[in-house]
């Protein structure tokens, strides 16, 4: 055994939508031929739990998005964060005393070149609020996501970086997972 091994939450972007289909049994199956250990898929959205002795975020990323592309003939951008990186992005929760279902958080792939937000600010419906954490953008939206402009191909065009959401209920449950693994 291993005992150098890091756990990794990776989030997929855009999987199981606009005809980019993966069953999360075969994507479980993928990582495993990449020789990560302990992998866990979570709901069908593509979020996957798993080990490696390989610490570089960056390069596990291009990995996966490479296999996929191999695989599925499709591309799909890959987010990584570890275990410490969800507690973090847990505990730093600008917006601790608002009701959980409404709140969210747009994952970049890097951090972007401007963190001014003015562009954003303008877009969004006054009732909703975003913060920006590094490479994390938390959003209250009292609507829900499916109601807000701030979706990921603006955020995306705003920020200049790659971009994916998951809602707070995920987040937490992925770090649970995680953390349990």
């Amino acid at each position: 055994i291993n005992i150098n091994m890091t756990i990794y939450i990776s989030l997929l972007r855009g999987v199981n939508v606009g005809g980019r289909k993966i069953i999360m049994n075969k994507l479980k199956k993928l990582y495993e031929s990449l020789k990560f250990s302990d992998v866990k898929t979570y709901i069908q959205s593509g979020n996957v739990i798993f080990k490696s002795s390989n610490n570089s975020s960056k390069e596990l990323e291009e990995m996966i998005e490479n296999r996929i592309r191999e695989v599925f003939d499709f591309h799909i951008p890959i987010f990584i964060r570890t275990t410490p990186e969800f507690e973090s992005i847990i505990n730093n929760n600008p917006f601790p005393r608002e009701d959980p279902k409404k709140i969210y958080v747009t994952f970049l792939r890097d951090t972007p070149v401007s963190t001014d937000l003015k562009e954003i600010n303008l877009i969004k419906d006054e009732s909703e609020k975003c913060l920006l954490n590094d490479k994390e953008l938390y959003l209250l939206l009292p609507h829900g996501y499916g109601r807000t402009r701030l979706s990921n191909n603006l955020v995306e065009k705003k920020l200049q970086v790659l971009t994916t959401t998951r809602n707070w209920r995920t987040v937490n449950k992925l770090y649970e997972l995680a953390h349990n693994n």
